[in-house]
């Protein structure tokens, strides 16, 4: 079943986007909670029309994620965490407290749009992936230091 988001959803795709999904999950899910519109040729149409008149909103939003991304740079985030004489952290790092890190320095990042590359259960040096747009990906370093 072919269908048109018109949300980005993490690994599935951006807004706009036709992608096939299985049957159930697009008539279940995504088109009962407004996430997706079945790909029909006139939503087709409709779809592209939006595009070709959002243009350069898109170009602008697409520079604001590059300009964000330069902001950032090769910051290096501390995050606290209270941890056991092994090293190892009670819970875990989240990206809720990624998002809250870059807030307190001046960079209001979703925590939906922050990602891992490991778990992130043990003090040492890490590093998140920021999802600013969907050709704008920059990574951040972060270490996690006990209390």
């Amino acid at each position: 079943m072919e269908i048109i988001l018109k949300t980005d959803i993490a690994g599935l795709g951006y807004k706009n986007d036709i992608v096939a999904v299985k049957a159930g999950y697009g008539r279940n899910y995504l088109i009962p909670q407004g996430f997706a519109i079945m790909a029909t040729p006139s939503n087709r149409k409709v779809v592209a029309e939006n595009i070709k008149q959002a243009a350069h909103k898109v170009e602008k939003v697409r520079q604001d994620a590059f300009d964000l991304a330069a902001a950032i740079g090769e910051m290096a985030l501390i995050i606290p965490a209270k941890t056991g004489d092994s090293g190892k952290i009670f819970g875990r790092v989240t990206s809720l407290q990624i998002s809250e890190m870059l807030k307190e320095k001046g960079f209001d990042i979703d925590r939906k749009k922050i990602s891992f590359d490991t778990e992130v259960k043990t003090t040492g040096d890490y590093a998140a992936t920021l999802d600013l747009h969907k050709e704008v990906k920059h990574k951040i370093a972060f270490s996690v230091v006990s209390e």
